[in-house]
């Protein structure tokens, strides 16, 4: 079950680092009686069903049948192997491993820690030529122009990629990363004629992009206004690779973090300088998207960070603003998230109007910025005489309808702010429309039974893992046996790991004889460092997780029951086979009558069985 990593090298990095930190540094953990919890990244969570275990150094989502150790929780954050993961913890705890057999020039281009590296040297490489190359000087008089200081210029990491169709490619000469590594992370692409590559970011100054692990994942380049052209796009961003996803990112990210989860206030703004602009005014919870609009893995992205999130959408003050503004507000009222649309007065965007008017005023604008239902209705209603104008007016209820209708049904176990939300604007909609509260109601019903009619997603819906059913019978044995290890050599002669209906759980029971007849004792920790399979961690969790809700209590009793099981179960498997083989004829006439015996036996047994149990229930009644 292992894939092959040293159990030292394991056990090294499991001391090293703790569960609650790990996950604590992708999620936002809220501390739940001796354990933390938290909304679950992996399905669509509205109450924290996440249980992050301090003590037995594990975590179990059991909506999403989701659990196991620090390395399985990588590997599912990360999408990636088991290999990876412990490397990508390794590189965390700072211990070294054994070097993997090729260099990372090599050409593991999908080796994610690998791909890492390559685009923390070359942001490294770009903020350096910024700093210090003369090429640079046109870059950073731009800069300075802009009003961003040096002590942005290091906060954010900001780099110059000269006007050279090479430049990367040549720092890069002599081993660091190979070509085939910088194009797999988006930093040099192939030319359409001839062979070769070329600079993908050349003469423009660069915004580096990071996760919220504040890991370097791809670039953003601005062309200096000097080397603009025709031909020539104003912003570029990395291309979709392995580590990059505009739509699953934010710029500033790695910034902001500590600042949203300290406030559970996120300023969302569109540009890459609006966010730095933003930071150096004081708005340290500010950040930006990659060009495209804010969606829902931004949302998930944000709900991580700080449960409860408030977002407050900064917009440029133009009509592409308004409609954007428009675009975003339903997948806010979808995903019951705090939203606030800004619109920023007309031709401003965050930038202009923080240089015009400074921070004291911005902060009043944030402090006013209108709730996305509130902004819902003052939208739909602009230039409406809600009184005179029936045919506008009705429309316009039905289109604020259809955007409360999208958002998840009113359930009991909602937080009550959520359901007064949605009440209080029913309320406010039937008395600007002069309509009576049941009908306001009855229209959101009926959209919102006509959308599922058509099939649309369930926003609560959970991503269960599938797997295979589990005995009750097996499952009662292996609980038994992680809540007292001590007891596998009880069971080692009387029960097989062939006797096992599941797998799953026939590899578990063998794994834990392996360890006994070796002379170690197979407790939690030590089983979940032998697996590197997320399932079996998984099982192992929750087997352990249920064993301790029924208590140590009558263990010994409990065993005795299931030996008892597996005994009858194996019993009255042989007799079906026997029973078969009769019916089959397919023994010899000595062999038949042998069976015929056996299973007169069988019954008898059995019989008296239930005949002992007739009286111990019997002598019970009596005694009491």
């Amino acid at each position: 079950m292992s894939g092959g990593a040293s159990l030292d090298n394991k056990q090294r990095i499991k001391d090293a680092i703790d569960i609650v930190d790990l996950a604590g540094s992708y999620l936002s953990l809220r501390r739940a009686g001796r354990g933390f919890v938290a909304l679950c990244p992996w399905h669509d969570d509205t109450r924290p069903s996440l249980q992050v275990n301090p003590e037995r150094q594990s975590f179990k989502c059991w909506v999403c049948d989701i659990g196991g150790d620090i390395f399985s929780f990588v590997m599912k954050m990360e999408g990636v192997g088991f290999r990876e993961a412990l490397a990508m913890l390794a590189d965390r705890a700072g211990i070294s491993l054994e070097p993997p057999g090729r260099d990372a020039a090599g050409g593991a281009t999908d080796d994610k820690r690998v791909l890492y590296q390559a685009v923390a040297w070359a942001g490294g490489r770009y903020h350096d030529c910024l700093l210090n190359d003369p090429l640079a000087r046109a870059a950073r008089a731009y800069l300075a122009d802009r009003g961003i200081t040096p002590q942005s210029i290091r906060t954010f990491q900001l780099g110059f990629a000269p006007d050279d169709w090479q430049w990367i490619q040549r720092q890069a000469a002599g081993g660091s990363f190979s070509s085939a590594m910088l194009e797999r992370v988006g930093l040099i692409s192939k030319r359409q004629r001839g062979t070769g590559y070329y600079d993908r970011f050349r003469g423009r100054l660069l915004f580096p992009i990071f996760d919220a692990q504040g890991r370097g994942v791809g670039l953003g380049g601005r062309i200096l206004p000097q080397l603009a052209g025709e031909n020539l796009a104003k912003y570029v961003n990395s291309p979709e690779t392995p580590l990059f996803a505009k739509s699953k990112l934010l710029y500033g990210i790695n910034v902001a973090r500590d600042a949203i989860r300290k406030s559970r206030v996120a300023l969302v703004t569109e540009g890459y300088t609006d966010c730095i602009m933003a930071h150096q005014a004081g708005f340290e919870n500010a950040v930006a998207v990659l060009g495209t609009a804010l969606g829902a893995d931004h949302v998930k992205l944000l709900g991580q960070l700080a449960d409860r999130v408030r977002v407050v959408l900064v917009l440029d003050g133009d009509e592409a603003g308004r409609r954007r503004a428009k675009e975003v507000l339903e997948l806010f009222v979808a995903a019951n998230v705090d939203l606030r649309v800004l619109t920023l007065p007309e031709g401003d965007d965050p930038a202009d109007y923080l240089a015009r008017h400074g921070p004291a005023a911005f902060e009043a604008l944030i402090s006013s910025a209108s709730d996305a239902l509130e902004h819902a209705f003052v939208t739909a209603t602009a230039g409406i005489d809600l009184q005179a104008d029936v045919q506008a007016s009705t429309h316009a209820l039905e289109e604020l309808a259809a955007t409360i209708a999208r958002a998840p049904r009113l359930r009991a176990d909602m937080l009550v702010e959520d359901r007064l939300r949605e009440e209080r604007f029913v309320q406010r909609l039937a008395g600007a429309f002069r309509v009576p509260e049941p009908h306001v109601r009855s229209l959101i019903t009926k959209l919102r039974r006509k959308s599922a009619a058509r099939g649309a997603p369930r926003h609560d819906a959970a991503t269960a893992s599938v797997r295979e059913p589990i005995d009750p019978l097996e499952r009662e044995l292996l609980e038994i046996l992680i809540q007292s290890p001590e007891m596998v050599g009880q069971v080692a002669g009387a029960i097989q790991p062939a006797q096992f209906v599941s797998g799953l759980c026939g590899g578990v029971f063998s794994q834990c004889l392996e360890l006994s007849g070796a002379g170690t004792v197979p407790t939690l920790e030590r089983l979940l460092l032998e697996n590197d399979d997320p399932v079996v961690k998984n099982l192992l969790v929750e087997l352990d997780h249920r064993g301790r809700e029924k208590g140590p209590a009558g263990l010994n009793d409990r065993l005795s029951d299931v030996l008892r099981g597996f005994e009858s179960r194996q019993w009255n498997q042989r007799m079906r086979d026997r029973t078969a083989e009769l019916k089959q004829r397919r023994l010899a006439e000595e062999d038949e009558l042998a069976a015929l015996l056996e299973l007169e036996r069988h019954e008898r047994a059995r019989q008296e069985q239930l005949e002992l149990r007739a009286r111990q229930g019997t002598s019970e009644l009596t005694d009491g």
